[in-house]
């Protein structure tokens, strides 16, 4: 029994709570430092799947491809990610329609804070943050270059702050649902990604992920507008209570705060949309560029390859001269 309480530590969320419902009770659960244990355990997991996932896909696929080292690690990467992020939008697209999240918008903020969670919710956080700590080591298990480090920890540390920031801060429902809209975006990218590391010419999956990168920006940035704007200002209880969790909700009561979070958030978009419009020319630029080269060398080919036109005959002091030697000129018949 003894080793049995303490597996369960690592394995199952702790902080279990009864909640009385009007249908009986309801198990429910809130955070604490022994998350850091289970999430420690998830690490191990997560760094199994992925050398898992790396040596019986990725590696037999870059046999048979023939990469360059540049590539071979940008396929890696978007390797993993793709299995990643194919799996976490299952598994949130399943946890926000069983819980009610995207048929009620109006459960984004109502009875904020969210210090309970259902099982399914508290769990998918510490995975999600189990998944993000693991790949800081994986940086030196897959012998990641130095170029590609810093953006990598970049990425690494946003997801954290906003995973991290939404669990701690009872805000777990909009978490939720961006976190649905970024990792569909992400799928598709790395999705086509590797379909142009195995087929050059191919970059159709490109513009499917603009289409889904522009449109899930546009509703997370309704979704802020929405629960900012709107939703957290009418929330009942505006007082600061850090034991009930309340941190912040009588912040957005100010009109001059709401008003400043909701402009720091549109300017973060736009920058965000500033750096796809860029990337998106940029490709469009180089495709147009490549284009126009192919096209001069196909017709340089053209012009090599076509027959030059040769006089019948050869040529004597300047005068062309036909084969049996006669002068190819025709000469007048004169009258009689």
């Amino acid at each position: 029994q003894v080793t049995a309480k303490t597996a369960f530590l690592f394995i199952l969320p702790q902080y279990n709570v009864s909640v009385p419902t009007a249908d009986g009770e309801l198990v429910q659960y809130h955070y604490g430092l022994k998350d850091l244990v289970t999430i420690l355990f998830y690490i191990f997991i997560a760094i199994i799947l992925h050398a898992v996932v790396q040596e019986y896909a990725l590696d037999k696929i870059n046999r048979r491809l023939h990469l360059s080292k540049v590539k071979h690690s940008k396929f890696n990467e978007s390797g993993q990610l793709v299995a990643f992020h194919l799996t976490s939008v299952i598994w949130c697209l399943y946890v926000v329609v069983t819980e009610g999240y995207i048929s009620n918008p109006r459960s984004l903020w109502e009875n904020y804070p969210h210090v309970y969670l259902p099982f399914q919710v508290k769990f998918f956080y510490l995975c999600q943050l189990a998944y993000w700590l693991h790949a800081l080591p994986e940086l030196y298990f897959q012998k990641v270059r130095k170029e590609e480090i810093p953006r990598q920890l970049r990425c690494i540390a946003l997801y954290l702050v906003h995973i991290a920031g939404a669990y701690l801060l009872n805000l777990t429902r909009l978490g939720l649902i961006l976190l649905l809209l970024q990792y569909l975006a992400e799928f598709f990218f790395h999705m086509a990604r590797l379909v142009y590391f195995t087929d050059e010419n191919n970059e159709k999956l490109f513009n499917v992920w603009a289409v889904v990168f522009v449109v899930t920006r546009l509703f997370t940035l309704t979704l802020y507008i929405l629960v900012i704007g709107f939703g957290l200002p009418r929330v009942e209880n505006q007082a600061l209570d850090p034991e009930r969790g309340n941190f912040f909700s009588f912040l957005f009561n100010n009109i001059l705060f709401r008003m400043s979070v909701l402009l720091l958030v549109c300017l973060f978009q736009a920058s965000v949309m500033w750096r796809f419009i860029h990337f998106q020319l940029r490709r469009w630029r180089e495709y147009w560029n490549e284009q126009s080269s192919r096209k001069r060398a196909a017709a340089g080919a053209k012009q090599q390859t076509k027959p030059l036109k040769r006089d019948s005959g050869y040529h004597e002091n300047g005068v062309v001269k036909a084969e049996n030697g006669t002068s190819p000129r025709t000469k007048k018949l004169k009258s009689p």
